[in-house]
C-alpha cells in the first residue's frame, strides 16, 4: 500500500480499525492518466470524484502524502475551461465526477466529466495548501499556479450567483444534481418547516472551505515572494469571515444555519455542517464554542457519532441518506473543528464513538454511513441499508482522527513538527507512530495517555527535523 507512517497501539480495536482502513484505501487506490487517486467507494462510486478524492487525500496526509500530489495534478488536468450547462462546467471549476462507461461515451449522461459540485474547487486549493505544509515544497504550487488562479476567479465571480459574496449553487444541467455540496441528495437541504431550500443556495461549510483555502494559498504566495497577492487573499478571507458570522449565525438554534437559500434567507435547521466550518477557522470563537455544545446534545449526538440532522427537525429520518444518518468522515471533520477551538473532550468522545461503532461491522470496516438511531435504542449501530463498503473517506476517518487528536501540525518549510495538546481516547493508553514524514525528515514518536493529556517521547528523527511539543 506504500504508506509512509506505521502505527501501533496497545488497543486491539484501534490497531484493527487502522489496519482495515489502510487496506481498504489500498483497494480503492486507482489510476488515471498515470496518476493515482482514491476512488470514492464500492459498489456504485468506483470513479474519480472531486470532493471525495480531495477529502480522503487530505485525511491521509500523515500516512500516504504522495497521493495528494497526484490527485491535485489529475484534477487540475480536468479543470473546467468553458461554459457548458449540460455538464455544469464553468472556467475554473474542479470536477464532481468522471465516468468512462457506455452511457458517458454515448452522451446519455453529462459525466464526461460532470462539474456539478460547489465545494471541490475550494477543497482543491485547501488540499494544496495542507500538502505544502507537510512537504515544505513549492514545486507543485508553481506548477499549478494557472489552475489556482482560475479556481480563485471562479470562486470570486461565477460562484457568487446572487452577488452577496458567498459561493452558491444552482443546478443548470437537465441531468444534474439539485444539491451540490457533500449532502447532495435531492432532499438533503431542508428548511425548518420541512420544505426544500430554494436555490441559489450558499452552504455553511463551503464558505468555511473558501476562507481556509484563501488563507492557505495566501501563505504560499507569501513564500513565493508575492506579498501583494497574499495580502489581497487574506483581506478577502477576513471580509468573508465577518459577513459569515453575521449572516449565518442563528441565535435561536445556538449554532450556524445549514445554508442561506434564495434572497439570503437562513435555512435554520440544526445540522452537522457547521462543524466543518469550525474546522476551517471561519467561526468566531464564542460562536464556535456554542456550536460544539449544540452539536453534542442528545438530539445530534447518537452515541455512535453526530447525526447529519437533529432528531428535533421535521424532516429527520434515521435512515434518510443525509437527514439523520451518522457519517464517519463528517464526524472526523467535526472533531478537527472541535480540536481547533480547544474542545478536546468532545473531539475524543467522537473518536471513541466512531471507533466503537467500527467494532460492530465485519472486519471492523467503517461504512459510508450508519443509521441515526440512538445507542440506547439498540446497543449496536444499525446498518444503513445501501452504504458503500468500503468507502474512501469513511476509511480515512480514523487515520484523520488520529492526526487531529495527536495534535500533529506540520511546518515542513521550517523543518519542524509541532505537536499541540496531544490527546488519546480512553480506550488507548499508548500509540507508537513511526516513519512520520515532514518535508525531507521523518520522526518516530510514542504517545502515552496521562490524566490531563498525553506525554510524547521523540524516539528518532532524521534530516535534522525539529519536534516541538505544546501540551
Amino acid at each position: 500500500m506504500g504508506q509512509c507512517s506505521n502505527l501501533h497501539s496497545d488497543s486491539l480495536l484501534l490497531n484493527s480499525v487502522v489496519d482495515r482502513s489502510l487496506r481498504d484505501l489500498g483497494m480503492l487506490r486507482s489510476q488515471l492518466k498515470e496518476k493515482e487517486y482514491f476512488a470514492a467507494g464500492v459498489p456504485w462510486f468506483v470513479a474519480l470524484f472531486g470532493r471525495d478524492s480531495l477529502i480522503v487525500a487530505l485525511e491521509m496526509l500523515a500516512f500516504q502524502p504522495d497521493i495528494a500530489k497526484q490527485t491535485l495534478r489529475l484534477l487540475a488536468s480536468y479543470q473546467g475551461q468553458r461554459i457548458d450547462q449540460w455538464r455544469d462546467e464553468e472556467p475554473g471549476k474542479i470536477l464532481h465526477e468522471l465516468r468512462v462507461g457506455e452511457l458517458a461515451g454515448t452522451g446519455e449522461i453529462p459525466h464526461t466529466p460532470f462539474f456539478g459540485t460547489v465545494d471541490a474547487t475550494p477543497l482543491f486549493l485547501l488540499l494544496l495548501g495542507r500538502f505544502s505544509d507537510w512537504t515544505g515544497d513549492l514545486t507543485l504550487f508553481h506548477e499549478l499556479q494557472g489552475a489556482i488562479e482560475l479556481a480563485l476567479t471562479w470562486i470570486a465571480d461565477s460562484a457568487d450567483i446572487s452577488g452577496n459574496g458567498y459561493v452558491e449553487y444552482q443546478c443548470k444541467s437537465d441531468k444534474g444534481l439539485v444539491n451540490q455540496g457533500w449532502k447532495d441528495s435531492g432532499d438533503a437541504i431542508v428548511c425548518a418547516d420541512g420544505s426544500l431550500a430554494t436555490p441559489p443556495i450558499a452552504l455553511v461549510e463551503v464558505q468555511g472551505y473558501v476562507f481556509a483555502a484563501k488563507h492557505a494559498i495566501a501563505d504560499l504566495y507569501d513564500r513565493a515572494a508575492d506579498s501583494g497577492r497574499a495580502k489581497q487573499l487574506r483581506r478577502e478571507a477576513n471580509a468573508l469571515k465577518a459577513r459569515f458570522n453575521r449572516d449565518f449565525w442563528c441565535e435561536e438554534q445556538g449554532t450556524f444555519a445549514l445554508a442561506l437559500e434564495a434572497h439570503a434567507q437562513q435555512v435554520a435547521v440544526v445540522s452537522s455542517n457547521p462543524g466543518h466550518a469550525l474546522w476551517t477557522g471561519i467561526a468566531d470563537e464564542d460562536k464556535a464554542h456554542r456550536s460544539v455544545a449544540r452539536l453534542m446534545k442528545e438530539d445530534m449526538f447518537s452515541g455512535w457519532g453526530v447525526r447529519t440532522l437533529s432528531t428535533g427537525e421535521r424532516r429527520y429520518n434515521p435512515v434518510g441518506y443525509h437527514l439523520g444518518t451518522v457519517w464517519p468522515h463528517d464526524n472526523a471533520l467535526l472533531a478537527a473543528g472541535f480540536r481547533r477551538h480547544h474542545e478536546d473532550e468532545a473531539a475524543l468522545e467522537i473518536f471513541t464513538a466512531i471507533s466503537e461503532a467500527a467494532m460492530h461491522f465485519r472486519h471492523h470496516r467503517l461504512p459510508e454511513a450508519l443509521a441515526g438511531f440512538g445507542r440506547e435504542d439498540f446497543q449496536v449501530p444499525v446498518h444503513y441499508p445501501v452504504a458503500c463498503h468500503p468507502q474512501a473517506w469513511a476509511a480515512g476517518a480514523v487515520p484523520f482522527l488520529l492526526t487531529t487528536c495527536l495534535g500533529l501540525e506540520p511546518d515542513a518549510f521550517n523543518n519542524r513538527l509541532q505537536i499541540v495538546r496531544p490527546r488519546l481516547p480512553q480506550f488507548v493508553d499508548r500509540i507508537a507512530l513511526c516513519g512520520l514524514r515532514i518535508g525531507r525528515g521523518t520522526a518516530d514518536l510514542e504517545f502515552r495517555r496521562t490524566g490531563n493529556g498525553a506525554t510524547v517521547d521523540v524516539l528518532r528523527t532524521t534530516a535534522k527535523l525539529e519536534v516541538e511539543i505544546d501540551r
